[in-house]
């Protein structure tokens, strides 16, 4: 970076998931990136805590700690992934509301946009429609969908139910703000070139969300491509461009995210 502070990457996971698949970003993302995942209650070391279901659980649970560390102009920018990618945006149009500096780049991966999935009340989601979903996505272990009984059931399915319910909500919340207006924040928007279930056509609708640049880039993998090295180092240089934009206006011409 020019100023020689890094960009502080703020990074979101998927449904029924904690922030474990990060591990491997930050030596991934390249200099002048910092990888911080941050972890929603009820998983991993937050496993106690009770799951946020709502836009309010959600910025009860996070907006105070973040806007602490934002709070004095520090480059940072967020990728959530998924479920991900709506946290993060909830997340920054929050900071923006309350004054904050904005993030210096917004990056969802593998997230439709707000208004390209159908509004619907999540609270009546059974156990099948998850297999089926999870199944869809290849997200459960050899033979654990046969196991009712097993660890996975146990320890996994109640969270992802959890999630879908707040996915559901953040969007809604999203669509029905009586002000929401898009972000001053250039969106970059990503996906799997294999992924089964997100398509372009949902990742180009984050360009009515922002007022500045909209970028998609496709990247080798399935809807989970999180877990691979390719999605760490575009998110990295697309940080890195966003930073040394903002020190020299201009400097982005196209396709250069």
């Amino acid at each position: 970076m020019r100023d020689g502070t890094p960009v502080t990457l703020y990074c979101f996971a998927h449904a029924g998931a904690g922030v474990s698949g990060f591990a491997h970003w930050r030596d991934l993302t390249g200099p002048g990136v910092v990888t911080a995942p941050l972890l929603l209650p009820g998983r991993e070391s937050r496993r106690r805590e009770p799951r946020a279901t709502t836009r309010d659980e959600l910025l009860a649970a996070l907006l105070g700690p973040l806007a602490d560390e934002v709070a004095d102009g520090r480059p940072y920018a967020f990728y959530g992934h998924s479920l991900g990618g709506v946290v993060a945006h909830t997340l920054a149009r929050a900071l923006v509301d309350r004054g904050l500096p904005a993030p210096e780049l917004l990056a969802v991966g593998a997230s439709p946009a707000p208004h390209t999935v159908p509004v619907r009340q999540d609270d009546d989601i059974t156990d099948e429609r998850l297999l089926r979903f999870v199944a869809d996505l290849g997200a459960a272990p050899g033979g654990a969908l046969a196991d009712p009984g097993s660890v996975w059931h146990r320890s996994v399915l109640p969270v992802l139910r959890d999630d879908l319910v707040l996915a559901a909500a953040l969007r809604t919340a999203a669509l029905t703000d009586p002000a929401p207006g898009p972000l001053p924040v250039p969106v970059l928007a990503v996906g799997g070139r294999d992924d089964p279930v997100v398509h372009a056509a949902a990742l180009d609708g984050w360009a009515r969300w922002t007022t500045g640049r909209f970028v998609r880039r496709t990247v080798p993998g399935d809807h989970f491509f999180v877990r691979g090295p390719h999605a760490p180092r575009l998110i990295g240089r697309a940080c890195r461009v966003v930073r040394r934009t903002r020190l020299v206006p201009g400097l982005i011409s196209g396709g250069q995210l």
